[in-house]
C-alpha cells in the first residue's frame, strides 16, 4: 500500500476542462485518496448529493452553474457546509478572490496550479499528515 490514509477519503474535482481534471488527478495521486470528477456545476451538486466527498476542488467558470453558485448552494446547506471547498480557477483578480470567499470557499488557487501548494492545501483541509522533512546533512 502506498498510503496510510483511509481510502474512504474522497476528493471531488469539478472542472469542465478534461486536461485540468487529468492534471489535478495526477497531482493528487500520491495522497492515495479516492477521486471523483464532475464536468459542470449541476453535475457537481449531483455528485455531492450522492457521494458526499470530503473535499471539493471547484472551478469557477463551468456550464450550467458557476463555481460561485455551487459553492454558495453547498455552504448554505447544513448537510454540506462543512465540506471544505478550494476554488481552482483561471480568474485571479482580487475581486474574484473576494467573491470566492463571500460564496463560502475555504481557499482559492489560481491556474496554472502549483502542485506543492495544492497538496499543502488539501493536506491542511483534510488534516492529513505532512510528509517528514528531509533529514539534515550536518553529520
Amino acid at each position: 500500500m502506498q498510503s496510510s490514509h483511509t481510502p474512504a477519503t474522497t476528493i471531488l474535482i469539478a472542472d469542465d476542462n478534461p486536461q485540468i481534471l487529468e492534471l489535478l488527478e495526477a497531482y493528487l495521486e500520491p495522497l492515495g485518496l479516492r477521486i471523483l470528477t464532475a464536468r459542470d456545476g449541476q453535475e457537481t451538486l449531483d455528485v455531492v448529493e450522492s457521494r458526499h466527498p470530503d473535499l471539493i476542488l471547484l472551478d469557477i467558470m463551468m456550464p450550467h452553474r458557476s463555481g460561485f453558485e455551487v459553492c454558495r448552494i453547498l455552504k448554505q446547506n447544513p448537510r454540506y457546509r462543512d465540506i471544505p471547498i478550494i476554488m481552482v480557477t483561471a480568474l485571479n483578480e482580487i475581486a474574484d478572490m473576494e467573491r470566492a470567499r463571500e460564496s463560502g470557499a475555504d481557499h482559492y488557487l489560481s491556474k496554472p496550479v502549483n502542485k506543492l501548494e495544492l497538496l499543502d492545501r488539501v493536506r491542511e483541509l483534510l488534516n492529513l499528515d505532512k510528509p517528514a522533512p528531509p533529514a539534515p546533512n550536518d553529520a
